[in-house]
């Protein structure tokens, strides 16, 4: 009974954290939270996955008749939310614009002094660590959330609480 109502709860909490990816990857498209961008820049790779819009987001609304595709969609925007915190922002530095920190496997993230290579925009590593961040943590979240509806799921056709057969004597 209890992996039940839990089932229902996990729907209500999808919403918000898809609601909340959403933003999240919007404002990915808005280095250091201003709209214009300077000369010469463009959008990182990454920002044309629409990890936390479409997978994220979008399709956590229907996560209960498609939990499965909720967990394979949480997982993506996980899994390429992470690649690009790995690799870093997309930035201006003295070589010019380029993923500087593409071969530093993520060790820029520790490396303070590095991230004042990145001269624009403006505080564009902070920018991406935090929404980065945020956006693997709702991915996480939702992908556990999906994994145990899921499973509340399975209980409930299985254990027989919701039928999907047709019993002799019911036609």
């Amino acid at each position: 009974m209890a992996l039940e109502t839990c089932g229902s709860c996990l729907s209500c909490l999808l919403v918000p954290l898809a609601l909340w990816s959403i933003v999240v990857n919007i404002l990915l498209y808005f280095p250091n939270g201003k709209a214009p961008h300077p000369a010469g820049y463009q959008l990182p790779n990454h920002e044309w996955y629409f990890e936390g819009i479409c997978f994220s987001g979008v399709m956590s609304f229907i996560s209960i008749v498609l939990a499965l595709l909720g967990i394979a969609f949480s997982g993506y925007s996980c899994i390429i939310s992470t690649l690009h915190l790995i690799q870093g922002p997309f930035c201006n530095s003295s070589s010019g614009w380029n993923y500087i920190f593409k071969d530093t496997a993520g060790g820029y993230l520790t490396d303070y002094p590095a991230w004042t290579k990145c001269t624009e925009p403006a505080n564009i590593v902070e920018w991406n660590i935090i929404l980065l961040s945020i956006l693997i943590a709702l991915s996480g979240l939702q992908l556990i959330i999906c994994i145990l509806k899921v499973a509340a799921e399975l209980k409930r056709t299985l254990c027989g609480t919701y039928s999907v057969f047709v019993q002799a004597g019911i036609l």
